[in-house]
């Protein structure tokens, strides 16, 4: 069997095999491509009247949206700008809930409380991610297929790239003849869509594997340089060993009004609030409105207000190196937030591409397959067969 057809059958038999779960990972990857831009236009409670009075400080927040939700750990409190409403998040993953309270940040009126578990891009999201599946069992699915997806790209390519000049005009310059059959269309729409699909698809790929192997993640930041962790480890404060005077106003306050003071352009500000005695007080601030490579993470002892340093890559901003920035923009570039709402829009349209490659792969498998069958020989019956030799019976013996 030469390379070409092993190639073949590989491509066929993986195609047959991570078919469904490949079509399920592109569609929802497909519907929430915009799902920023819709909910931000179905949904009303996100946005508050532009006010010249100050945001209440996130510990007046965070009292009123506890109310709302007695017995749930508040995660943080973001703010979205003067005329977006402030987030209370809360999260957890052991007993396991997702929450968010919309409040006015003037005036803290409680203006929704949504249960994210409910949220059709949450659900989406968990098919994307999980195929609805427990995490421990769906993610790795999901990471596998994945894996196995890109071969199937790379492999198209190879079993599609043409022979000479001739064959490579009439590839590249597709054109369908008059009277040609659905059969003969699909399998052109599944050679073309594959191949002029396979480059952008591969970029979308390889950015969902840095999330499907921590080993794959790790290789992508120690080749491009990186030399810090690249999994997020929580700063840790120091629990003070004589009691510490408490001020009137609380640290969250006093670190969520410094960080306003040094970030007046933020386009959100994310603070968390510590579960534990020996957690930090984390601030998120992004510059940036649409994307979330810039992020400036910020870690703060709570009893202190001393800042705490890292060594991961989810740190200060203008700290991070080349290969920090790679890794950072990975969720930017899978969705194509890192180039606006047109980037959206080409991931949307090849996210599209790619579902349907699942789909014309196996009407071409399933029609070849009847074809055979329809192939076989039928058998005659046995009054019109003739027998080319005469029979011999064997000779009776007597006793």
């Amino acid at each position: 069997m030469t390379l070409k057809k092993t190639i073949r059958l590989l491509h066929l038999w993986f195609g047959l095999v991570s078919g469904a779960v490949v079509f399920i990972i592109s569609i929802t990857g497909c519907l929430y491509a915009f799902q920023e831009e819709i909910q931000n236009a179905t949904q009303p409670f996100r946005y508050v009247a532009a006010r010249k009075d100050a945001f209440l400080p996130p510990s007046k927040l965070q009292a009123i949206a506890t109310a709302q939700l007695p017995g749930k750990h508040l995660h943080a409190v973001m703010y979205s700008g003067p005329e977006k409403a402030a987030q209370a998040i809360f999260f957890q993953f052991d007993p396991s809930y997702y929450f968010l309270v919309y409040l006015n940040p003037y005036t803290g009126e409680v203006l929704k409380v949504k249960d994210m578990d409910q949220d059709f891009f949450r659900i989406v999201l968990n098919g994307h991610y999980y195929l609805w599946l427990p995490p421990a069992i769906g993610q790795p699915v999901v990471a596998y297929t994945t894996l196995i997806f890109l071969f199937m790209l790379i492999s198209g390519i190879v079993l599609w790239w043409p022979k000479n000049k001739a064959a490579a005009n009439q590839r590249f310059w597709f054109k369908w003849k008059e009277g040609l059959q659905w059969k003969r269309k699909n399998y052109d729409l599944h050679n073309i869509i594959g191949f002029y699909s396979s480059w952008v698809v591969i970029i979308l790929v390889l950015t969902g594997l840095v999330w499907g192997f921590q080993w794959f993640s790790t290789s992508v930041y120690t080749l491009g340089g990186g030399t810090k962790s690249t999994l997020f480890q929580e700063a840790v404060s120091a629990r003070p060993k004589q009691p510490v005077a408490t001020e009137q106003t609380p640290a969250i306050d006093r670190i969520w009004a410094r960080m306003q003071a040094e970030n007046p352009t933020a386009k959100t500000m994310e603070v968390h609030i510590p579960d534990t005695d020996t957690a930090s007080i984390a601030v998120n601030i992004n510059t940036e409105e649409g994307t979330f490579w810039k992020i400036d993470y910020r870690y703060f002892d709570q009893y202190t207000l001393k800042e705490l340093p890292v060594n991961h890559i989810y740190g200060r901003f203008k700290e991070a190196k080349r290969a920090d920035k790679l890794l950072r923009m990975n969720y930017d570039i899978h969705v194509g937030a890192i180039w606006g709402l047109p980037g959206k829009v080409i991931a949307f349209c090849f996210s599209l591409m790619a579902a349907s490659l699942p789909v014309t792969g196996f009407l071409i498998w399933l029609g070849r397959r009847r074809k055979a069958r329809k192939s076989l020989p039928v058998s005659a019956p046995r009054s019109t067969m003739r027998r080319k030799t005469p029979i011999k019976y064997p000779l009776r013996v007597r006793i």
